[in-house]
């Protein structure tokens, strides 16, 4: 009988085993075909919180290696988030915090070309490629973006109150202890339970963000050595002490992990008890604290590990994007001061007209009427050669340019809070462009109707003097405007003339929005006034008007 209990019992066991394995393995096919069916395609219903997704990047500062980060000002004139939105297919919220990082960080050429080596390495090996995204998507939880906190903030000071901690849990000890003898004592226990409780749920606020992190760490450790473990993959980068430092305090970041499981109330009664005691003698704070000082001291080598775990995936978030149904290329970086694109598109718009655009030492000046798409080609050579210098990619045939640095003035308004008008903002905007002109970096500067908020007369007196002094032999300026009296200035100052036109057919506004060489010749505003049946006096007051200025 005992047995067939015992025959029973190992049969029991085994079969709980396989049916384990049976459900992990349905588990991990799911997962892959998940990761295959999403290869190539964008995201879809995730939540991009930039608040979160721009941590990193906010609490880095610019190194020696660093040519450039994208300022806040181009990142809103080009639409950054939008963009990003496309690029990103990343799989943990580390890689997306990476990706972010790295898009709004210039370095080298040498950087860049790395990168690419190791992106082009998962487009060739899917095998790698899906086991090393079912390693990241440990890091897929909103938690994971606490991370950073770790990193950005190395300089932890402790709350004043933390001195008296210590005290209090050893009183509360001690008055336990007497208790079993001297019952008063227990009363003793009532103040001080009542003054940590105070403490208790400060310390809850103040470390309640950094805590997550610290939990998060684990997940990060194990990617990072899963990670390190492919031979394929520590080819492509040199040193790995880094993980060794931060493998000291892994058994410490699980111990403190579990610790902080209490904060679920997963029972009610074992969460009230372990609160209890947690409160009374300062468990948590003291825990905490201690612990705090050893992530501290592994700071940087923190970093180095969320940097070689966040560049892997979005190396991979990268091949994805050449994956798919857009044309894409790979950009050609040249030291002459040559701009040479071939249909080039914006990824924001969905069956976006490409166009080409040769400049050889010149720059550009592009005319044409509102929404024929002069602004909307401007932002995007700007996008693209951001994308070139950072994913080494860009949305075209061809893309050949100079390593340069980016900046914008498109998207302008007053600022209130400032008490700043349009044109000061701009004044203040531009007056960076000029400091930056006098490197001998390469800087690609694009401005969208340069002085807009003042009279023609100074706009256009003070957009020919600063264009001309920005239109400097190792620089590009791309500007678009309406003030076609800019055309004869500027031709004169080594600007190319290109425009875009639009076209009424049957009462109908039609455009191209192909990019066209030469001089704006045709003038439609009036036309499109009658189109849209403005009065008939409105119209012909308004074509006197501008015959007047014509004759001039």
């Amino acid at each position: 009988m005992n047995f067939l209990l015992l025959i029973l019992g190992f049969g029991i066991l085994v079969f709980a085993y396989w049916y384990k394995q049976k459900k992990t393995q349905k588990r991990q096919t799911a997962i892959l075909k998940k990761l295959q069916s999403a290869w190539g395609k964008p995201k879809t219903g995730e939540n991009f919180n930039f608040n979160y997704i721009a941590t990193y990047f906010d609490g880095q500062p610019v190194t020696d290696d660093v040519l450039q980060q994208i300022p806040d000002e181009t990142l809103t004139d080009l639409d950054f988030h939008d963009v990003f939105k496309i690029i990103d297919r990343t799989v943990s919220k580390v890689g997306q915090q990476y990706l972010y990082y790295k898009l709004r960080t210039i370095k080298n050429q040498n950087e860049v070309l790395k990168f690419n080596r190791l992106s082009r390495h998962f487009t060739d090996d899917e095998v790698l490629r899906l086991r090393t995204q079912k390693n990241l998507l440990i890091l897929n939880q909103n938690d994971a973006y606490h991370i950073e906190a770790l990193i950005n903030r190395p300089f932890f000071e402790k709350p004043d109150f933390a001195k008296y901690l210590l005290p209090l849990s050893t009183a509360a000890l001690v008055f336990i202890v007497l208790g079993f003898k001297f019952h008063l004592f227990f009363l003793m226990l009532i103040p001080i339970f009542a003054i940590n409780m105070v403490f208790h749920l400060k310390n809850k606020f103040y470390i309640q963000y950094i805590s997550t992190g610290i939990r998060q760490l684990r997940y990060l450790i194990y990617a990072g050595n899963r990670l390190a473990d492919e031979p394929a993959i520590r080819a492509y980068f040199k040193r790995f002490d880094f993980l060794t430092s931060v493998n000291e305090i892994r058994s410490s970041v699980k111990k403190f992990s579990y610790n902080q499981v209490l904060n679920n109330e997963f029972l009610f009664i074992f969460w009230l008890i372990a609160e209890i005691v947690k409160i009374q003698f300062n468990v948590e704070a003291l825990i905490f604290y201690r612990f705090i000082d050893r992530i501290m001291q592994k700071n940087k080598d923190i970093d180095r590990l969320f940097r070689f775990v966040g560049k892997i995936d979005a190396a991979i978030s990268t091949a994805n994007l050449r994956a798919g149904d857009m044309s894409l290329c790979e950009p050609r970086f040249t030291k002459e001061n040559h701009l040479n694109i071939k249909d080039i598109t914006n990824p924001l718009i969905k069956k976006c007209v490409p166009n080409s655009l040769i400049l050889n030492g010149k720059s550009l000046l592009l005319t044409g009427s509102n929404m024929s798409g002069k602004t909307t080609f401007i932002k995007t050579v700007a996008i693209n050669v951001i994308l070139s210098e950072t994913l080494y990619l860009a949305f075209g045939k061809a893309f050949e340019l100079p390593f340069m640095k980016v900046y914008s003035s498109i998207k302008i308004s007053d600022d209130i809070l400032q008490d700043t008008s349009y044109y000061l903002e701009e004044v203040l905007r531009i007056k960076t462009f000029i400091d930056a002109s006098k490197t001998e970096t390469p800087c690609l500067f694009v401005l969208d109707e340069i002085f807009k908020g003042t009279n023609t007369i100074e706009r256009v007196s003070g957009g020919k003097a600063i264009l001309s002094y920005l239109n400097q032999p190792q620089h590009f300026v791309l500007v678009s405007t309406h003030d076609i009296e800019l055309t004869d200035l500027l031709q004169q100052q080594n600007y190319v003339l290109y425009h875009f036109t639009e076209q009424i057919e049957n009462g109908e506004l039609i455009f191209d929005h192909k990019l066209k060489k030469g001089k704006l010749k045709t003038r439609n505003a009036i036309k499109i006034l009658e189109l849209y049946d403005y009065p008939k006096n409105i119209i012909q007051d308004a074509k006197e008007t501008e015959k007047k200025f014509l004759d001039q």
